[in-house]
């Protein structure tokens, strides 16, 4: 058995450009699993979304209670197989089509960008694509510590004989040719467990993408792309970043922590039970406090067995304050990833919250203050005919992933001598080789 190390996640084809395609999206969170399924039709360029060139049809979704799964990673295979098995099953009935190849979501494993400069003296005086393609690899081995993955390798800007600023170097002229590339990478443990998941159902991963980076695809406007932005990506385990500048995304981070350490904190702080202490965040979470509040109370069931346990009696402004602690602590890690990329160069750039957690009442407000930024929650932006459950923050992960196929050609991919097959399914998928059996 060989390492991982430096082994790059599976990538999907480029999108044809006038065909119909048939997609499937799995997102394996920490709370919940969804898997999203659509038909991805041509339609003309947009002014609003840059780079879409397919409408999204929304045809099959489901999303579940997750299992098996802690902080993003999977932590019990064969529960977390059970739990995708029938996220995926209920997806296909809606759909009323058979699912064999998805596209996954990473959120584990410690996500992180680096901003690589690589370049290489030019043999036949022009740059072709053999070139660009070598000196993004070389950069992109660099780039890749021992124990971890790449998920994407994107170029975010060339240079020739020194001269940055280059958009396309394609055919031009030099001696000597320069890449700065984006390198996100993942522990390969915690990528390849959730693939090993995904293909104990019999399916096959089509491709792999950091969740920031979907989540942007999914809420952010063009003008924040181009003028600078990051995306919070708050989901129950995990916390992760992707920060945007000139239009390209120029970094990526994550850590562990979420909504569901709220949780945690609320049953510990309560005396309640987990459950209960899930409804009193989904129902009254909130992290402001007003006047009424300490003298607003409501009953709390205590976390034991015994039916005999008198409720406790329990102010919303304790609540809030449990709450508002933790998610402090979640900002005030977010400020310091930020101040550490790219991002703190821009000065005016936005913050965008997506994820489930993003969704208590005064997060945007809180947030706002700690990050000293512009703050807004992000939902789906360009969907047609989304259901009510789809159209939230907690959704743009998954609705990233229906667009990320139109996207993946912008990214560098190392070559594989696998064989491919069709699978009925517009022809859009059918890899047959596996990341697992190039990293075994």
């Amino acid at each position: 058995m060989t390492s991982l190390d430096g082994v790059q996640t599976p990538k999907t084809r480029q999108m044809p450009p006038n065909k119909t395609a048939l997609v499937a999206a799995l997102d394996i969170g920490t709370s919940k699993i969804a898997c999203v399924i659509a038909r991805l039709k041509p339609c003309p360029p947009s002014d609003a979304l840059r780079g879409r060139t397919h409408a999204v049809e929304l045809i099959g979704l489901s999303h579940i209670q997750s299992r098996g799964v802690k902080a993003g990673a999977v932590v019990d295979l064969a529960e977390c197989e059970q739990a995708v098995r029938q996220a995926v099953a209920l997806a296909e009935r809606t759909a009323k089509v058979r699912v064999e190849s998805v596209l996954l979501s990473v959120s584990a494993g410690r996500l992180q960008g680096n901003l690589v400069e690589a370049s290489a003296e030019l043999r036949n005086g022009a740059v072709t694509t053999a070139d660009m393609s070598r000196v993004v690899s070389a950069g992109m081995h660099h780039a890749t510590p021992k124990g971890r993955t790449v998920l994407h390798a994107l170029p975010v800007g060339f240079s020739l004989d020194g001269v940055k600023g280059v958009r396309d170097p394609s055919g031009m002229v030099a001696r000597h040719f320069g890449i700065d590339m984006n390198v996100v990478t993942a522990e390969a443990t915690a990528a390849k467990n959730l693939m090993l998941v995904v293909e104990r159902c019999h399916l096959n991963v089509e491709a792999m993408a950091a969740g920031p980076y979907l989540a942007g695809l999914s809420v952010l406007t063009d003008d924040e792309t181009d003028l600078g932005a990051a995306v919070v990506e708050m989901g129950a385990g995990t916390t992760t970043i992707a920060t945007y500048s000139g239009g390209q995304f120029v970094h990526a981070s994550g850590f562990a922590l979420g909504g569901q350490h709220v949780t945690m904190d609320l049953a510990r702080g309560l005396g309640a039970c987990i459950a209960d202490a899930e409804r009193i965040k989904t129902l009254y979470g909130t992290v402001l406090t007003g006047g009424s509040d300490a003298r607003d109370v409501m009953s709390v069931p205590s976390a034991g067995d015994d039916d005999r346990d008198v409720p406790q009696m329990v102010s919303r402004a304790t609540i809030a304050n449990i709450i508002r602690q933790r998610v402090e602590e979640i900002f005030e890690m977010v400020r310091d990833r930020l101040a550490e990329s790219p991002f703190a160069a821009e000065p005016r750039a936005r913050v965008v919250l997506s994820g489930g957690a993003s969704q208590l009442n005064g997060v945007p407000e809180l947030a706002s203050r700690i990050l000293g930024r512009p703050v807004r929650v992000g939902r789906p932006l360009g969907f047609g005919r989304l259901p009510a459950e789809a159209k939230g923050a907690s959704f743009a992960v998954p609705t990233g992933l229906l667009l990320y196929p139109q996207f993946a050609h912008l990214e560098h991919v190392e070559p594989r001598h696998t064989r491919q097959v069709m699978t009925g399914t517009d022809g859009y998928f059918g890899k047959v080789g596996r990341w697992l059996r190039d990293g075994f």
